[in-house]
């Protein structure tokens, strides 16, 4: 019999691999595709099972390949690895795909809409443009430092005094050296033009968006992490109760266990490295806040923490602070309820 029943599609960007078996498991179709040709292919086929690793592309051709009657799935990488047989080639990439999607256990990926994958793009951005700024800030420092010169750590403390000094007359600064730092002022403003335009857009799109704003609800998570998390997460039923969505973005212990004997290590970082540490970065602001309480003897309102700062180093806090909102990021969506303060 020849029908495809299933395909393992090896993504590229202009040669792509294919590996279609049919289903008593043989070999039907191993060939390759130019990007021109692939659409055209799979239109021509009966509908079958495709199978993609979830990589550059992916989402793209998952909508396309989909909307030609397919049922397209996408797998993580690193789920797929384990079936490459041989050498590393498109070849056994993807007879490896072909036959990891067909795994009954095998965990797939939510393809993810044109709308997040915008929201998602724009965080991409602003994540490259906040690096640029940052080296940019140090250059212009260590130039300043070379004439002795030092300022004070903080993007707006090198932005208030650097007109200021390029005026002064009685420091020690060429003018050759006034005429860089100057043009490397306009590059650091313009830097911050447009990340503060693409903050106003994740902004307007936050507003029009009931998940971000329902997000935005749990202390700790603010614009940016409500946005990504929103992005991020296509479908919160997937995710079977809190500790799932937890485990998804690198929070939870990694284990090494063997014989019977229980062994945890640290957090397994696994998932979207991005969001995790936006989640971080809000537990740690909270902390902040906790800790400035407790230290005036005030009410930290979270006795939870508190007991666990008794037992544990802040930062294994601060981390199972952010294990602690990915739960109720995932009770808010799964349930459709507002975020409610304890009593």
């Amino acid at each position: 019999m020849n029908k495809i029943n299933v395909i393992g599609l090896d993504l590229a960007k202009n040669v792509f691999q294919i590996h279609g078996i049919n289903e008593d498991g043989d070999v039907v179709v191993r060939k390759q595709l130019k990007r021109t040709d692939l659409l055209r292919y799979f239109a021509r086929l009966p509908p079958c099972l495709v199978g993609i690793e979830a990589c550059m592309s992916a989402h793209y051709w998952h909508r396309e390949i989909s909307r030609l009657g397919h049922v397209v799935k996408l797998m993580a990488p690193a789920f797929v690895k384990p079936y490459v047989r041989g050498n590393k080639n498109d070849r056994n990439d993807a007879e490896a795909i072909c036959e990891a999607v067909q795994r009954p256990n095998m965990r797939f990926v939510v393809a993810k809409t044109p709308e997040q994958q915008s929201v998602l793009h724009l965080h991409h951005a602003r994540q490259l443009l906040v690096q640029q700024r940052v080296a940019l800030n140090n250059h212009l420092r260590a130039v300043l430092l070379e004439y002795g010169i030092s300022l004070p750590v903080g993007v707006k403390v090198l932005a208030q005094a650097l007109p200021g000094l390029l005026e002064d007359g009685d420091n020690a600064l060429p003018m050759l050296t006034r005429h860089l730092l100057a043009e490397l002022k306009t590059a650091h403003d313009a830097l911050n033009q447009h990340i503060q335009m693409i903050e106003n857009q994740l902004q307007q799109w936050h507003q029009t968006n009931p998940v971000s704003q329902r997000l935005a609800q749990i202390p700790g998570i603010g614009l940016l992490t409500a946005t990504a998390l929103a992005a991020t997460i296509s479908d919160i039923h997937v995710f079977k109760n809190g500790r799932q969505l937890a485990a998804f973005l690198g929070l939870v212990p990694k284990q090494h266990s063997s014989g019977g004997k229980d062994k945890l290590l640290g957090i397994s970082k696994r998932g979207d490295g991005y969001v995790r540490g936006l989640l971080i970065h809000g537990a740690r602001a909270v902390m902040r806040h906790i800790q400035r309480r407790i230290k005036i003897g005030q009410a930290s309102g979270n006795r939870w923490v508190e007991q666990c700062l008794q037992r544990m180093h802040v930062n294994k806090v601060i981390v199972a602070l952010a294990n602690k909102m990915a739960r109720m990021a995932w009770a808010l969506l799964a349930h459709q309820q507002d975020y409610r303060v304890a009593a």
